[in-house]
C-alpha cells in the first residue's frame, strides 16, 4: 500500500511540475521594469539603438521571452510624433543569459513611392497578439505595423507577421484610396500554418477593415481560401 501511495505522490508532483513549466502567460512591462532590465550594456549587445516603445514578456515551453519594440523618431510637419524606422527583437532569457531568437527591421519608403509619400511607420499594438492558437505549448507572436502617407493609413502599407516554430510568415498590403492601387501579397509559407493561426489572422484583417485602418481587396477572403499569393481588386 505504501508503494502505491509513493507512486501516486511522485506522479502528482511530476504532473504539477510539468504544468508549471508549460504555463503560458504574457504581460507588458512597466517603464521601471524596462529601465532595470534593458541596461545600456544589454542594448549595446543586441544593437537596440532606437527608443524602446514597449516590451512584452511571455512564457511558454521554450522559456521566458521578451518582445522589444523600438521606433526611430524624426522631425516632421504632418503630426506630433513621426518615425522613419522600426526594429523589433525577440530575446530568450535562459540560465541568466539573453539570446536573440529573431528580429525585424522596416522603414518608410523613400520618396517616389508610386502610391503616396510615406512620412511615418509604427507598430500597431492594438492588433499585436501573444497566444498559442494551435495549443502546442508555444506562443506564436503576431505583429502588425503600418505606414502613414498623404491620406494617413488610407494609402500607407500594412504588414502582418506571424512567428511560428521559429519561422516568419508575412502578409504585405498596399492601401490606396483608389481600387487599382490596393494589392495584397501573402507568403507561401503562411498557408502552411495551422488553421487556428490562419483563422486568427483573418480576424485581425477583419478588425483592421472595421477600424478603417485598411481596405483589403473585395474578395480577399475567397482569395486566401484559394491560397492565392497575390491579389488585388478585380
Amino acid at each position: 500500500m505504501r508503494t502505491i501511495v509513493t507512486i501516486l505522490v511522485i506522479f502528482i508532483v511530476t504532473t504539477i511540475g510539468f504544468s508549471q513549466n508549460t504555463i503560458l502567460s504574457s504581460t507588458p512591462l512597466t517603464e521601471h521594469e524596462i529601465d532595470s532590465i534593458f541596461t545600456d550594456s544589454l542594448k549595446t549587445k543586441f544593437e537596440i539603438n532606437y527608443s524602446i516603445y514597449k516590451v512584452y514578456e511571455y512564457n511558454d515551453k521554450g522559456g521566458k521571452h521578451f518582445i522589444v519594440m523600438t521606433e526611430n523618431k524624426v522631425e516632421c510637419d504632418e503630426r506630433k510624433d513621426c518615425f522613419d524606422a522600426i526594429k523589433v527583437f525577440c530575446l530568450l532569457y535562459k540560465n541568466g543569459q539573453y539570446d536573440l531568437e529573431w528580429n525585424l527591421t522596416d522603414f518608410i519608403l523613400p520618396n517616389g513611392n508610386e502610391v503616396s509619400e510615406e512620412y511615418s511607420i509604427s507598430i500597431w499594438t492594438k492588433y499585436f497578439e501573444l497566444n498559442d492558437h494551435d495549443k502546442d505549448g508555444f506562443i506564436d507572436p503576431i505583429i502588425v505595423y503600418g505606414t502613414f502617407a498623404m491620406n494617413e493609413t488610407s494609402d500607407g502599407r500594412i504588414k502582418i507577421l506571424v512567428y511560428h516554430n521559429g519561422k516568419k510568415s508575412a502578409i504585405r498590403h498596399q492601401n490606396g484610396t483608389l481600387d487599382f492601387e490596393r494589392n495584397t501579397q501573402v507568403d507561401e509559407s503562411y498557408y502552411q500554418l495551422p488553421k487556428e493561426i490562419q483563422d486568427n489572422v483573418q480576424l485581425i484583417m477583419k478588425n483592421i477593415t472595421e477600424d478603417e485602418n485598411g481596405i483589403f481587396p473585395y474578395n480577399w477572403k475567397n482569395d486566401m481560401e484559394n491560397q492565392k499569393l497575390n491579389f488585388d481588386e478585380n
